[in-house]
């Protein structure tokens, strides 16, 4: 048997085993959890047990070491099924800071780390956006002061995802307040350290129960051996994340687009309006044909991407031409599902009203659309 029909089967198996796991895990709970405004921590714990969290980090962190395309298939399939706060929340602690910690962390930290995150019993977020810069992550006033064996960290971070189950969170602060973005580093902060507090869970137009907080840190002191990676290096390492950071909202937005398109082509063709089927209407075929083309196109720059990246030679450039292709393309494809639905559409009894407000973040956070044109201008024309 070849490696390339041992790959498919092992995606296939992991494919029906993830979507074995919505139906009994997730569907049930999934409504609770949103009207709730909140998913339970436990559950995080609940996707370990089944194999779900890290799947492609190393086996001696007790993860099952699959390839890449797994990751981004659970995500796929979470924002197929209409799980758009489940993905997020997944992406940013499986897809985002495990491998900042894999890739750049010492021996220490990932023993430390890791095999928590396996099993769900350690959450984490990632704490870089705050209230004065968003995008500008080089204009950040979290400061972290080197005091002998410790650093003092003081500041404050907003719109954290997994902010209020955080066992641990990946943060970006200046240790060199004159240095610029060469000032910026990354620490590894235990958020039960004294001077870590949490704000109430901010509340979003969409993506319910995944939580969303602010963070507040008052005189923090972490071991320097929380430092990740080398000191003043952070914003460097931050850019040579992000295209995998970038590829994970992509493929949330393909999914979520084939979710919403799959929704309304079942609406279509039980929905009657004039004594006939709306599929049967040239507006309707032509605007489902046309929501189709534009995936396809999208899955087809994904496609291209993730080869690139599995061969190291994706760009940051790459990442923003993906990102702003396929979440765009994401808004337009559940705008245009939605409008089909006609007036249920916009109730919540129809499952394209979430999907239309749970999609609208995708072209603002991890980079904006806006700033993913400025990065692709730089690449043609400079700064």
């Amino acid at each position: 048997m070849n490696q390339e029909i041992k790959d498919l089967e092992e995606f296939e198996m992991f494919q029906d085993m993830v979507l074995r796991f919505l139906k009994q895990e997730v569907v049930p709970h999934y409504d609770e959890w949103e009207h709730d405004h909140l998913m339970p921590k436990s559950f995080w714990q609940t996707m370990g047990d089944a194999g779900m969290l890290l799947v492609d980090m190393p086996e001696e962190y007790g993860a099952a070491n699959t390839s890449f395309d797994i990751s981004l298939m659970i995500q796929e399939q979470l924002c197929a099924h209409g799980f758009h706060s489940l993905a997020t929340g997944y992406n940013i602690h499986a897809n985002i800071v495990a491998p900042y910690i894999n890739n750049i962390g010492t021996d220490e930290q990932k023993q430390q780390w890791l095999p928590g995150m396996v099993t769900g019993g350690i959450v984490t977020a990632l704490g870089m956006t705050e209230p004065s810069a968003g995008s500008d992550l080089a204009a950040l006033r979290t400061r972290a002061i080197r005091e002998g064996d410790e650093y003092v960290i003081n500041g404050s971070k907003v719109f954290i995802t997994n902010g209020i189950h955080a066992d641990m969170v990946v943060l970006a602060a200046k240790t060199n307040p004159d240095a610029g973005a060469k000032g910026v580093s990354l620490f590894l902060v235990d958020s039960s350290l004294d001077g870590f507090s949490k704000g109430k869970k901010i509340e979003k137009m969409g993506q319910h129960s995944s939580d969303t907080a602010e963070l507040f840190f008052s005189d923090v002191r972490v071991p320097a051996n929380a430092l990740l990676g080398e000191e003043g290096m952070g914003f460097a390492y931050m850019m040579q994340e992000l295209p995998r950071e970038r590829l994970g909202c992509a493929v949330q937005a393909v999914g979520h687009a084939q979710g919403a398109l799959d929704l309304a082509a079942e609406y279509v063709q039980q929905r009657k309006a004039f004594g006939q089927s709306i599929s049967q209407f040239q507006n309707t075929r032509f605007k489902l044909a046309e929501v189709k083309i534009e995936l396809e196109l999208c899955r087809a720059l994904l496609e291209k991407n993730l080869e690139k990246f599995n061969r190291g030679a994706m760009t940051v450039e790459d990442a923003a031409i993906l990102k702003y292709a396929a979440t765009e393309m994401q808004l337009r494809a559940i705008n245009e599902c939605l409008q089909l639905f006609g007036g249920y559409g916009y109730t919540e009894e129809y499952p394209i009203s979430r999907f239309y407000r749970d999609a609208r973040v995708q072209t603002i956070y991890a980079g904006s659309s806006e700033i993913m044109k400025e990065i692709v201008a730089r690449g043609i024309v400079g700064r």
